[in-house]
């Protein structure tokens, strides 16, 4: 089986290498055969140039198409070389790659065909603004609406997918913020979903994208 790292990364020159980096070193035994996409979303900055400079599996996009866009140019990829299996990373560092494991065993087990990492489920996390953790909870309300199933972290975007998903995410993907539309998707395709406790930590360096308006938005 084959496993793919999507890691979409906009403007993240500062944390890109430390990313790939710790993927791999943490990864070393990894239960499957592993490899890993940087998708470079259009950025401004020397992101291209640092990810030429060590080598490093991506592939940049000619426009800025937003984090929707550049993961599922990750799920085409994915599809069409045959991975089994997709995850998605922050090119920020925010998540932790020692978590991989737990993240796909659902899917290995046949108990889940999606998860989400979620920083709610025990496991100790820095704190997001109280306006983020506002936003996550109305959203976690307004999809168990829609699903009839209860979620802790509908923003989180560390997932994994099988096959089935990765072709569900090849067909559909919202352009932008896209992580809790996915989930009512998922449900309302009929795929199973499951949440898996993980650590997160701030970002390493730079500043996120979604700043206040974009949080209320």
């Amino acid at each position: 089986m084959k496993c793919l790292v999507i890691i979409p990364a906009y403007n993240e020159a500062e944390n890109i290498a430390a990313t790939v980096d710790e993927l791999l070193a943490k990864t070393r035994s990894f239960p499957m055969e592993l490899d890993y996409l940087v998708v470079n979303d259009g950025s401004s900055d020397n992101t291209e140039a640092v990810l030429r400079e060590h080598g490093f599996h991506f592939i940049t996009l000619p426009v800025n198409l937003g984090i929707g866009g550049a993961v599922q140019s990750g799920y085409l990829y994915a599809q069409k070389n045959n991975f089994d299996i997709a995850v998605q990373m922050d090119g920020d560092g925010q998540h932790m790659p020692e978590y991989l494991p737990d993240l796909i065993q659902p899917i290995l087990e046949g108990k889940a065909a999606c998860t989400i990492g979620s920083r709610f489920l025990g496991l100790e996390s820095f704190r997001t603004s109280f306006m983020r953790r506002l936003g996550i909870r109305f959203l976690n309300f307004v999809i168990r609406c829609c699903t009839g199933k209860k979620f802790t972290d509908a923003t989180s975007g560390f997932r994994a997918a099988n096959r089935q998903g990765i072709d569900l995410f090849v067909r559909h993907y919202a352009k932008d913020f896209p992580e809790p539309e996915s989930i009512v998707r998922v449900c309302r395709n009929g795929l199973s979903i499951q949440e898996v406790p993980v650590k997160m930590r701030e970002r390493a360096a730079g500043n996120s994208s979604i700043r206040f308006f974009q949080s209320v938005y």
